[in-house]
């Protein structure tokens, strides 16, 4: 047991630094490249914060821990958008761009209502993962077409967030080489969590599938809380909502598609991650809709709100694990009741919002 603990939080701390240097190492040698800082932005940085979940999405599919690696998607997304954005906005108010609204926020919620055929048979075989990271291929595409029209703000921001680099041969050494150490501690670090986590799941006697949607999850997204939260204290705070977004994407198309590409056989969907965490997943893509039309911001109230719905959904999953004979009950007291009393919560805001407008 305390070996197994001793390989997780070793191996989160891996994945940190390995993440980290990756971001540097693959934004420099783009630097050096010429590539405009926009773009690097939009691509790099923002999918570099979820590299751990890859990393350890990947090692888990190739040892046949299928349920690790859907609980660490899904359960990553739930924490992005519950925790990390609701702590970001408790630190800060944050504002939400027109070009995220309209843009982003709708893929983050088609990326998770296409889990819904893929998932249906119980697996996501190796051309629906073609497929999802494919679809990631078309939005990237999309976002940097769409972003070449971006203010001369958002550039600069981007700008101030990579490292400065001249194109000399001396430099774009130092940048590979902080690529390929990055991807080797991302490699050790999914390892030892992976290993740990299962270690962890024989010995408590749950599913790998709840590991994955708690320990696993947060400690794969913390990248994205320390990412928000400097965002927002440094005034960044549209960048803090896209962080999120553009991290659950990433984690559906890619983390999911590519998992499932290199696994020995088509990646398994277990039914109650299908049943219950899945819906949850829709539901506060769902939820970010009329929490992001509220004044297209994100109040420190709305953020107390997804804390306190975290707390609960992990209430549940712990709960759930103990096989509990009023498990089918919590569920629907959860999916019926408490999601839609958070955004009859979020409603009574956006009139109140609404009418101090006009007055």
């Amino acid at each position: 047991m305390a070996l197994a603990i001793l390989e997780i939080v070793g191996g989160l701390g891996v994945l940190l630094i390995g993440g980290e240097l990756l971001v540097r190492g693959a934004s420099g040698l783009a630097v050096i490249a010429r590539i405009a800082p926009l773009i690097i932005g939009l691509t790099v940085v923002s999918f570099g914060t979820s590299a751990p979940e890859l990393a350890v999405s990947i090692q888990a599919s190739y040892q046949g821990s299928a349920e690790l690696a859907i609980g660490n998607a899904l359960g990553s997304n739930v924490f992005n958008v519950l925790v990390v954005l609701g702590i970001a906005a408790i630190v800060t108010p944050l504002s939400v761009s027109d070009d995220l609204f309209k843009r982003d926020l709708w893929w983050m919620l088609f990326s998770a209502l296409s889990l819904i055929p893929i998932g249906w048979d119980g697996q996501i075989t190796r051309v629906e993962g073609g497929l999802l990271s494919s679809m990631l291929i078309v939005y990237v595409a999309w976002l940097i077409q769409s972003s070449r029209l971006a203010n001369r703000r958002m550039v600069k921001e981007f700008s101030d967030e990579l490292p400065k680099a001249v194109p000399n041969t001396k430099n774009a050494i130092k940048f590979f080489s902080l690529l390929v150490v990055g991807l080797i501690l991302l490699v050790l670090g999914s390892r030892w969590l992976t290993e740990g986590a299962v270690q962890i799941a024989k010995s408590f006697e749950v599913s790998e599938l709840v590991i994955g949607l708690t320990i696993v999850a947060v400690g794969t997204s913390l990248p994205e809380v320390i990412t928000s939260v400097m965002a927002g204290l440094k005034g960044e705070r549209d960048i803090a909502v896209g962080n999120v977004v553009g991290s659950n994407i990433f984690n559906v198309l890619c983390v999911l598609g590519i998992s499932s590409l290199v696994g020995k056989t088509s990646l398994p969907f277990p039914v109650e991650a299908f049943r219950f965490d899945l819906p949850v997943v829709i539901g506060i893509s769902l939820i970010c809709m009329p929490l992001f039309l509220i004044g297209r911001n994100v109040s420190r109230l709305n953020g107390i709100l997804l804390l306190s719905m975290y707390v609960l959904y992990t209430g549940y999953v712990i709960f759930s694990a103990t096989r509990n004979d009023n498990q089918k009950l919590l569920e629907s007291l959860f999916l019926f009741g408490l999601i839609p009393l958070l955004v009859l919560c979020m409603v009574v805001e956006f009139l109140v919002h609404a009418r101090r407008a006009k007055a």
